[in-house]
């Protein structure tokens, strides 16, 4: 496929993208003097300080919303003073009743309001607000008057406010929320649950998401250098025509300035304009997942010598193929795509994900796992979470929510299809990030992705795609059989095979499609619940003896596929599975909801990362009451063979086979240690162990990083332990942990990763699950001291000290 330039906008000067995760994760590549870059444009976080008020039951209608609320005079003070991002329905009680698809929580409307000053200088110049996503239906007003319907939860959008802002005086925005119905078949939330921009510019500005950087790389391998292609899209919203200089400026990652190009218009009244500039790089500093180099294109728009706007767009150098017969190539090196889908949920939070916690998410993934790539699964994720793969070197699969009206016109063939908004959005705000390598139009489209309609519409959504990007194969997410289901839809027209399950199609689909690159989009669906070894399903807990063998060997051991993403990283509420109610959240992950691994996960990092030798055992070895009875016992390893040793005591040496496991099935169960050793070339290569620990003594808290940024969001996971006077996990434990926070942050919420635990997700307390469970630490908008306390009846006690900056 063809060649890309990529990236993420700078917080500082972009009106499209969010605010970076936390300032010790992020590069900055602005030059000494990043004011003079902001001026004239403004841009600013509207995350702080919302009114919210929770409707029960749901009382206004979607999309014609009149109500006192949205009123500007009208008295707010005894709502909820919120801070975005937002996901309320995660703070309701578990009710068995409720559609456990979704997590089993109560879903209502609700109304947001916030006040914001505005200057009378500020009239005549163009104004919107930029909404990276609410859930759902979406009803927008301006002191009182209505601006803006959305629908759709997952897509961004913009609102125009200009005509019915109070110029030199106070303004009140208000948002009703209606998430009742959803989109997906898991939880989904509500609430604004992702960020919010206030944008003040000249009538003629960069319109968002205007900037697109695409580069033509020569000797990739050896000295590479690039053409780059910056094609700007501005607006004119003045009555006259106005003639404008366009100066684009390529800034490298140490803050020189590497290339510039100016060039002369006369933009239209009430038009736009698109500026097409070519600038060289001659020592081109190239993307990877090993070193992440990016740039900047800085542009400038001038009016009669005058700056009338900068806006800045960051992005990366580096070269994507997919092969037919050799698999996926970056900068022309083999990648096996070894990746996770992912729905955006988490422990405590909802999906109302802070920044800092999408990059923790995605490093946890990279370490955890040895994950080199994420598909969003089914929709485009926050802004933030791009920006961490960008910085952590992580490979994306972007996906559309909805690939349009398919449900409604799919039953006529000869239908014309042009609802392509929601595909066009994505790639508009996606394609300038170097992570994202390909995108999905459709996640497992029932008879649609078999049949001619299905083709026909497909077409049109890479004609729409095509119109913004043209450097990016397309592909769909397909669980089809074998014939000529991938013969007449979907599978004739799109650029890369996307394989739900069906593990047996590989080889026929390469046979049948020799010229198309094959990829499991979908693999796994295995279901284990962490640290449990015998399955109760009146408990909705799945044992964890489960090897993925049969998902990850078919696209491990075949070159020509380009690898997959399992499902899932993580576990997600909703979609319990294999049971219901109790289960209130998934099984499938390969982390628990708080992240804590699972037995599974071992299995993966050692294929992922086969050059660092690794093994892995388990269950856990506290049996009291079983002594004398024989146990199963499970090891993942990359090594050549594994011994199992039971307090010094060989258990036997066995080949470890490619991708799969190992077990020994009756081994007579004795408290001590049991340890396995892994071999490679006949030498001690891996060691694990575990052990019978002793009874509960104490609380651990273990969090990566002391200090927060003073920003009302910057969240940091706080993993807590219960652990015996030896200081060792105890596998069994279910404590009751009681949490206080004091000072210049707070609680954010709580979870243990028990999917059919029905704990309050934001509380002071919460039960350890085999061991474990977390607390969020969020910060307050003030810098100071947080203390955290941890307690426990018959515990030892532990704290924390954060500093919020």
């Amino acid at each position: 496929m063809g060649i890309a330039a990529c990236t993420a906008a700078i917080p500082l000067i972009s009106a499209d993208d969010s605010v970076a995760a936390a300032p010790k994760q992020t590069k900055s590549i602005l030059p000494k003097e990043p004011w003079e870059l902001v001026a004239p444009r403004r841009l600013e976080l509207l995350d702080a300080d919302w009114k919210f008020l929770q409707e029960t039951p749901l009382t206004q209608a979607d999309g014609d919303v009149v109500s006192p609320q949205a009123a500007l005079k009208f008295d707010d003070r005894s709502w909820r003073t919120v801070h975005l991002p937002h996901d309320y329905v995660v703070e309701g009680t578990f009710d068995e009743t409720l559609n456990v698809g979704h997590g089993a929580l109560p879903v209502t409307s609700a109304w947001y309001r916030k006040k914001i000053d505005i200057a009378s200088s500020d009239k005549g110049k163009s104004i919107w607000l930029y909404f990276e996503g609410v859930f759902r239906n979406a009803t927008v007003f301006v002191n009182g008057t209505q601006v803006y319907f959305q629908d759709d939860g997952y897509d961004p959008f913009y609102v125009d406010i200009a005509g019915a802002l109070n110029y030199g005086g106070s303004n009140v925005i208000a948002v009703h929320v209606n998430p009742v119905g959803g989109e997906g078949w898991w939880y989904e939330g509500g609430g604004i649950y992702r960020h919010v921009w206030l944008n003040v510019a000249d009538p003629v500005h960069v319109i968002p998401w205007g900037i697109y950087v695409t580069s033509d790389v020569q000797n990739v391998q050896t000295a590479p250098s690039a053409d780059l292609t910056v094609q700007t899209d501005i607006i004119n919203a003045y009555a006259a025509d106005k003639d404008v200089m366009v100066t684009t400026t390529v800034i490298a990652s140490d803050g020189s300035f590497t290339a510039t190009k100016s060039s002369a218009h006369s933009a239209i009244a009430g038009d736009a304009l698109r500026v097409t500039q070519t600038v060289h790089v001659p020592s081109a500093q190239l993307w990877s997942l090993e070193d992440r180099r990016f740039y900047q294109a800085l542009v400038v728009v001038s009016v009669g010598g005058k700056v009338v706007d900068r806006f800045g767009q960051k992005f990366g150098i580096r070269t994507i193929r997919f092969d037919a017969d050799h698999g996926f190539f970056l900068n022309e090196k083999p990648v096996k795509l070894n990746g996770t889908c992912n729905h955006q949920d988490f422990c405590g939070v909802g999906i109302a994900i802070p920044d800092s916690l999408l990059y923790w998410r995605m490093q946890t993934l990279k370490d955890r796992l040895g994950c080199n790539a994420i598909r969003c699964s089914h929709d485009p994720m926050t802004p933030a979470m791009y920006d961490a793969c960008d910085e952590l070197g992580l490979l994306v699969m972007d996906e559309t929510r909805h690939p349009g009206d398919a449900v409604e016109t799919k039953a006529s063939p000869n239908s014309t299809y042009t609802h392509t908004d929601h595909i066009e959005k994505m790639v508009r705000r996606d394609r300038n990030h170097p992570s994202v390598i390909m995108w999905s139009m459709a996640n497992e489209e029932g008879r649609v992705q078999g049949s001619a309609f299905g083709a026909a519409m497909l077409t049109a959504l890479m004609d729409a795609v095509h119109k913004h990007d043209v450097t990016r194969p397309v592909t769909t997410a397909d669980n089809l059989g074998l014939g000529d289901s991938w013969i007449n839809g979907f599978g004739s027209v799109e650029d890369v095979l996307g394989v739900n399950y069906h593990y047996p199609d590989y080889d026929w689909l390469h046979t049948q499609y020799p010229k198309k690159p094959i990829f499991g989009s979908e693999t796994g669906s295995n279901t284990s619940c962490r640290g449990i070894y015998v399955t109760d399903a009146a408990a909705g807990h799945r044992s964890s003896y489960m090897s993925p063998e049969k998902a990850w060997q078919p696209l491990g051991s075949r070159e020509f596929v380009c690898g997959g993403f399992v499902w899932t990283g993580f576990d997600y509420r909703g979609e319990p599975t294999p049971y219901k109610w109790p289960e209130i959240s998934s099984n499938f992950g390969l982390l628990d909801l708080c992240g804590f691994p699972k037995d599974a996960a071992y299995y993966y990092k050692a294929w992922w990362i086969p050059e660092t030798p690794l093994v892995h055992i388990f269950p856990h070895w506290n049996w009291a009451g079983q002594e004398g009875q024989p146990l199963s016992v499970w090891s993942f390893s990359n090594c050549d063979s594994v011994e199992l040793f039971l307090n010094d005591v060989s258990q036997g040496k066995q080949d470890m086979p490619p991708f799969g496991h190992v077990r020994w099935d009756n081994v007579v169960y004795q408290p001590g240690t049991l340890k396995a050793v892994g071999y490679k070339a006949g030498q001690n290569a891996a060691v694990d162990s575990v052990v019978t620990t002793g009874s509960p003594a104490a609380i651990r808290l273990t969090a990566d990083r002391p200090a927060l940024t003073a920003d009302g969001e910057d969240t940091v996971p706080v993993e807590v332990s219960i652990i015996d006077a030896q200081g060792r996990v105890v596998p069994t434990a279910a404590n009751l942990v009681t949490f206080t926070v004091t000072g210049a942050g707070v609680n954010a919420g709580v979870g243990n990763g028990d999917p059919a635990s029905h704990e309050l997700n934001v509380a002071p307390t919460r039960s350890a699950f085999d061991g474990m469970c977390m607390l969020l630490v969020k910060a307050g908008e003030k810098p100071g001291q947080i203390s955290l306390i941890a307690t426990a009846a018959g515990l030892t006690s532990a704290s924390l000290q954060f500093q919020s900056v």
